[in-house]
């Protein structure tokens, strides 16, 4: 686990900690996949919070001249899967992320907390 953030990262976990994401992390997932070179993984405790969520990311984005290629599942609020290339954020409900587990599919990504955090996520996480 690594205290500095890549620059990449930063607006996003600027954009999710101002609406208070739960679990918030950061995975270094280049050179073990293909599709991103970072993944954002956070999540809320409620379909509207997950919505809200997602919105304030893409405002924040859209003010640094940053648009998502891609946006799924915002209506539900289950799963907000927000596509910026070589970041994508993920932003589950809580019992959503328990399910789909990222974390442990992407074990072996480096792994980076906000500032403030402690090192083992899960203290945080299972509050």
């Amino acid at each position: 686990m690594s205290k500095d953030l890549p620059q990449e990262l930063a607006p996003f976990f600027d954009a999710l900690g101002q609406r208070k994401a739960r679990g918030l992390v950061g995975l270094d997932v280049r050179g073990i996949s293909s599709v991103a070179d970072f993944m954002v993984i956070c999540s809320g405790l409620s379909n509207r919070q997950v919505a809200a969520m997602a919105e304030h990311v893409e405002r924040h984005m859209k003010k640094r001249r940053q648009k998502a290629l891609g946006v799924e599942g915002k209506t539900e609020g289950q799963w907000v899967l927000l596509d910026y290339g070589d970041v994508i954020v993920h932003i589950f409900h809580d019992s959503a992320r328990d399910f789909y587990d990222l974390e442990g599919l992407w074990a072996d990504a480096k792994r980076y907390y906000p500032k403030g955090r402690p090192e083992n996520e899960e203290e945080v996480f299972n509050d």
